[in-house]
């Protein structure tokens, strides 16, 4: 028969292993009970519907685009809090390159090379000038910011040199045209990142890198691992997923919103710790992270329906904070029994 304590380590396991579903159906469970059928974002009816299921994983697009890159910069003892103003400035000026004539492929590409510049930036003022990544992320957050509110200088329809101008509607397909289970393109493009994500974390050096840097980097690059490299390149693949997400909102949204992004880098933030993520790195799962995604999506659309506007985000504060004090209790827990 099993011992106390093996009972005990066994219950931790299975703790540790599946809290993070818990907590998501306790949410769904939450949220279910309240009455949301004069709501116009939950369609008809239930928050379980299916159209309130649709809507849901609609509007979790942008999160899940880019939280699978951000666990493995986060697992690595870094952080990216410009990540929000990098979407916004993605989807600015894919609209302004689409609404000035430039062609999909042509505007795709430049857009993507704007975040990997913007990655490439952050990487750059942390591993090379050794600028700690708060400071450096905040920084670049105000100054990516600031040139999406130079594009976008009064307001959302006017855009420089576009005023007027409607995105086209083919455009608008990729993130709204339903294509299978009534969820557009952007969805499944952000399954099949996630998909990646898991593989690259799970089987290949760059999972085994990141969480060996976030461990001890010291020791990671004694064991011959190149530290500045692999964050760096990991900077780079958050600015290019921020990218993406972009695009996917501006097709969304119809239009390139410089705010569009505002609170993306807290909602990862949270999703991160939620999956259990260590905030100082070393360990973490990107299939997690997703669940805590999911999370962050129904608290976010299901406080709209019981509270006013400017309580959410007192509320999403309380949830960081849970999240943060739960990540600690399981990280103290983990080095506990180290």
């Amino acid at each position: 028969m099993k011992t106390a304590m093996e009972r005990t380590r066994a219950w931790d396991g299975y703790v540790k292993k599946y809290y993070i579903y818990a907590v998501l159906l306790f949410m769904v469970t939450l949220f279910s009970v309240v009455k949301l059928d004069r709501v116009a974002f939950f369609g008809r009816g239930h928050f379980l519907s299916p159209d309130s299921i649709v809507n849901l994983l609609r509007s979790a697009v942008p999160i899940l685009t880019v939280c699978g890159a951000f666990t493995l910069l986060m697992i690595s003892g870094h952080i990216d809090l410009s990540v929000g103003s990098a979407m916004s400035l993605s989807a600015v000026a894919f609209s302004w390159m689409i609404l000035n004539g430039f062609a999909l492929l042509p505007s795709l590409a430049l857009t993507l090379v704007l975040g990997i510049a913007m990655g490439f930036l952050n990487g750059f003022l942390v591993m090379k000038l050794r600028i700690t990544p708060v400071i450096a992320t905040l920084v670049t957050l105000n100054l990516f910011k600031g040139i999406a509110l130079l594009i976008v200088p009064d307001g959302l329809s006017a855009i420089k040199g576009a005023e007027g101008k409607i995105m086209p509607a083919w455009i608008n397909n990729y993130g709204r045209k339903e294509v299978l289970l009534g969820l557009p393109w952007a969805f499944y493009v952000a399954v099949l990142i996630i998909a990646a994500m898991v593989v690259l974390q799970r089987k290949t050096i760059i999972g085994k890198y990141s969480a060996a840097i976030g461990g001890n980097r010291t020791s990671a690059e004694l064991s011959g691992i190149n530290a500045v490299k692999m964050v760096w390149l990991l900077y780079v693949v958050v600015g290019v997923f921020a990218a993406l997400a972009g695009v996917a909102r501006a097709s969304y949204m119809s239009l390139g919103d410089p705010l569009s992004g505002d609170g993306m880098e807290l909602d990862c933030i949270i999703a991160v710790l939620l999956g259990g993520t260590a905030f100082s790195g070393g360990e973490g799962s990107v299939s997690k992270t997703v669940v805590g995604a999911l999370i962050i999506m129904c608290v976010t659309t299901g406080l709209m329906t019981v509270i006013p506007a400017f309580w959410q985000t007192m509320a999403k504060g309380t949830v960081l904070i849970g999240a943060v004090v739960l990540n600690h209790l399981l990280v103290q827990k983990r080095m506990n029994q180290a």
